[in-house]
């Protein structure tokens, strides 16, 4: 008999785990306390933009045309327990307010709502990223609340989903790595992914702590290899460097590679930062702090940069933001994306505001997040719009729509031809044959 998968919250991961199960020909039950969420998906729309999960939910949800009608959504804790074989928790795990450590209550509410209702053998599975330990823990609190008791198993499966490219990871992994403690869960979890296994994705069968550690260790790292080239960055601009070229230099060791040696203003978004510090503030907890000092100026670097982004701007309109008109390009904190969580550019943005300038910031698809976060910003419908009479154009989000653009046609409609690329994204020479003074962190002002 095939197996019946929930999955429980349906933002960002949840929504595009459930859309790509029933993608893998599963029946898919989704859940969610929000009922205004629950309805948006019913009518094949998500509560974020990401390129193809609207039209993988459309094939699946029913009421559409050609619709497999394998994906279902509910708000009854009821319904799912009853429903599913595998139950895939992937609610949020933020940041604690005013501390590093990891917000554990979304997570321990689920495993609470959803334990008494298992009434029959179940695999609970988690995705969410937490930190190391709580696997062991929610287990024993699995087994102890549920009526079918150790009938019930917990397995963790981390997510690794890029935002713009969500869709292609959970259908297409690169790895999927699952911790489990015997039982049936590592035969479940393959049948749940035999498709992308026989398509030739890796599987990794690992304990609960190294399943839990891998997805904080990667994003650790990743962490580190942004802020290495950020911090390169700023000795090239004390030396007369450029960080570009010593990227390229570097990157064609097979030992360090091309990837994520962009010099800018730094990474952001709903987990890298927050990720390494919870993994901080964890690896403290069990007395093993000094092996991740480390991340501590990785982290540094990292919010570094976007003051050094501002003060790079003051410097080009004469020291002062008063009277001064900044025109901002990306609002996200990447391309292919509406998420404007912890954005460097609206960071960056929002600083020039609040010390006098006049900023007008434009997005291809994050202005509504934007709006929300900093209303008090000026928001353009263009990049055109946004440019008109400005002192100085900062590229803080590296879309695809900006480096495409005319500079040719800006430059008509700027107070002053003056471009500082924090993405060290644009092509210099187009720009400064079509009078722009370009500038990009990291390189040669000339």
């Amino acid at each position: 008999m095939a197996l019946k998968i929930t999955v429980i919250g349906t933002g960002y991961l949840g929504a595009t785990h459930a859309a790509a199960m029933a993608e893998l020909g599963f029946e898919v039950l989704g859940l969610d306390i929000d009922p205004a969420k629950i309805a948006m998906l019913e009518r094949g729309e998500t509560p974020m933009y990401e390129p193809g999960l609207e039209e993988l939910l459309r094939a699946h949800v029913a009421g559409f045309e050609g619709a497999s009608g394998r994906l279902r959504f509910t708000t009854s804790w009821e319904e799912l327990a009853d429903f599913g074989d595998v139950h895939f928790v992937c609610v949020n795990t933020p940041q604690k307010h005013g501390e590093y450590a990891c917000d554990m209550s979304y997570v321990e509410s689920a495993v609470e709502s959803l334990a008494p209702l298992l009434r029959r053998p179940a695999l609970v599975v988690g995705k969410s990223t937490v930190p190391v330990g709580s696997a062991a823990r929610l287990a024993k609190r699995l087994v102890q609340l549920a009526p079918a008791g150790e009938d019930v198993e917990l397995a963790w499966n981390p997510e690794f989903l890029r935002e713009g490219f969500a869709v292609q990871d959970t259908l297409h992994p690169d790895r999927i790595v699952i911790g489990v403690d015997g039982g049936r869960a590592e035969e479940l979890l393959r049948e749940v992914y035999a498709k992308p296994v026989a398509e030739g994705s890796p599987f990794v069968v690992a304990d609960f702590p190294t399943a839990e550690l891998v997805k904080t260790s990667a994003n650790s790292f990743l962490a580190t290899k942004i802020s290495f080239i950020n911090a390169m960055a700023e000795v090239c601009e004390a030396a007369g460097g450029d960080v570009v070229k010593l990227a390229e230099a570097i990157g064609h060791d097979e030992r360090i590679g091309k990837k994520f040696l962009r010099a800018g203003i730094g990474f952001g978004g709903g987990c890298l930062p927050k990720d390494i510090r919870a993994f901080m503030a964890r690896a403290g907890e069990l007395g093993a702090d000094q092996a991740l000092t480390f991340l501590r100026e990785v982290d540094s670097i990292n919010m570094r940069r976007r003051g050094h982004m501002v003060e790079l701007t003051r410097e080009a309109v004469g020291g002062s933001f008063l009277g001064t008109r900044v025109a901002v390009l990306g609002a996200t904190f990447k391309p292919d994306s509406d998420d404007v969580r912890d954005s460097p550019a609206l960071n960056v943005a929002g600083q020039i505001h609040l010390q006098g300038g006049q900023v007008t910031v434009y997005d291809p698809k994050g202005m509504e997040n934007a709006r929300r976060v900093f209303p008090t910003l000026g928001y353009a419908d263009s990049a055109l719009e946004a440019v008109r009479g400005a002192d100085v154009v900062l590229h803080l989000t590296e879309w695809r729509e900006f480096r495409e653009l005319d500079p040719a046609a800006l430059a008509e409609v700027v107070a002053t031809p003056r471009i500082l690329d924090g993405r060290n994204a644009l092509d210099p020479e187009l720009w400064r044959k079509a009078g722009w003074t370009y500038r990009a962190l990291g390189r040669p002002q000339a």
